[in-house]
């Protein structure tokens, strides 16, 4: 693709291999280097730009026309609300549309400002996604200039000189500094976000870059809601007394997160308390236990993701977000699958034999949706009440006092 800036170009995007596309820029004004991926998604954008999980990615939308319903203060996934540990830029084919939605607060393009958010649109994001797809997930560098004026060279070069997400821990960073309780459980038509009555068991949750939605969903089957730091000892966190543990989403390498979250995962998994992971999650369960994680071409990003639960044979659509996966070859024995992706065969939920302990590479807590995993939730509660002792049935739990 030609280095030549054609006329009205306020915004680029140069990759590591010299490819530039460009564009016209909007949201914040400046520059950010990532890991380029597209998300398939037409709606929940605003769901997916704070997602924790996103952490020093940009994220290049397939579908064309974003932004037409605004935004607003609900909708942000990530605890902390920085731009910082969700995504660096957003790239859509065209230009957002003003907002025109009951719901919204704000228009996108302002939202990106006032976020830091570089955005960039008027490309050709159909071949951004091709070459993703047939090369995988570039290193980029994101800039938008109101004055069209850009270094290609230095973008390009910061874009081959960026370390990239291999080996790196991220989710301490995106983790929450303190624990905290949670109490907002799901939202409804007309009372918007609820707070219903934690009567039921307490689940502590391992912030890796938890979504609230993660939260909100643990409170809408009844669960006491604690928030702990990705680093908490398991001795603390048993300390707690929880009926359940929950591994949360969360973004970067996970064989660099699991050097200190793996013995973590396997004091709790010897304790005998209920395990669920989610996403990063999953990932660290897995590695805990004796799997292995490897990075992906392109992920697996997007709200219609069609996955086979193996226990029930049901085929349900999923959110998914992530970069890295569990391979498939070599599980402990005792390590079961329970769930594998319809578009490529990986891996998609695991499930340990005899135990309360199991774990899914989507996102149940339907955040930008479909709610057909929801009952993951269900599942972990039972398993905390003792109705269930593993997924892949056996013997149950006898219900705590």
């Amino acid at each position: 693709m030609s280095h030549e800036l054609a006329a009205g170009v306020t915004g680029v995007l140069a990759l590591a291999d010299g490819t530039v596309f460009q564009g016209v820029g909007c949201g914040a004004v400046g520059e950010a280097v990532g890991e380029v991926c597209f998300n398939t998604a037409m709606t929940g954008y605003q769901e997916i730009l704070t997602d924790p999980s996103y952490m020093a990615q940009i994220v290049a939308f397939t579908f064309p026309h974003i932004g037409n319903v605004g935004t607003n203060e609900e909708d942000i996934e990530q605890v902390s609300g920085s731009s910082e540990t969700s995504a660096r830029g957003a790239i859509f084919r065209e230009a957002p549309t003003p907002a025109s939605n009951w719901r919204s607060t704000s228009d996108l393009n302002g939202w990106l400002a006032r976020r830091g958010v570089i955005g960039l649109c008027g490309i050709d994001t159909r071949a951004l996604t091709r070459r993703v797809r047939e090369r995988g997930m570039p290193h980029g560098v994101i800039a938008h200039s109101p004055d069209g004026r850009f270094d290609l060279a230095a973008l390009t070069g910061r874009a081959r000189e960026w370390t990239g997400l291999s080996g790196v821990d991220l989710a301490t960073d995106a983790s929450c500094l303190q624990s905290f309780a949670w109490d907002q459980g799901p939202w409804s038509w007309e009372a918007g976000y609820t707070k219903p009555p934690a009567t039921g068991r307490h689940v502590v949750v391992v912030d890796y870059g938890v979504k609230r939605n993660i939260l909100r969903s643990l409170a809408g089957v009844g669960a006491r809601v604690t928030v702990v730091p990705a680093q908490t000892s398991p001795e603390d966190i048993l300390a707690r007394r929880p009926d359940g543990v929950l591994l949360s989403n969360g973004p970067g390498d996970p064989a660099a997160t699991a050097l200190y979250a793996g013995p973590q995962i396997r004091t709790l998994v010897e304790s005998g308390v209920p395990l669920l992971g989610i996403c990063l999650g999953h990932q660290l369960l897995a590695l805990a236990l004796g799997a292995r994680t490897i990075k992906m071409d392109q992920g697996h990003h997007g709200a219609n993701h069609p996955v086979r639960d193996l226990t029930t044979g049901k085929v349900e659509i999923v959110s998914m977000n992530h970069g890295f996966t569990v391979s498939r070859e070599g599980l402990p024995e005792e390590l079961v699958e329970t769930h594998v992706s319809l578009f490529d065969g990986s891996n998609a939920g695991l499930a340990l034999a005899g135990r309360p302990v199991f774990s899914v590479q989507h996102h149940p807590e339907a955040s930008p949706g479909p709610g057909d995993s929801l009952y993951i939730f269900e599942r972990f509660a039972a398993a905390m009440e003792g109705v269930i002792r593993s997924p892949l049935g056996g013997e149950g739990l006898k219900p705590k006092p």
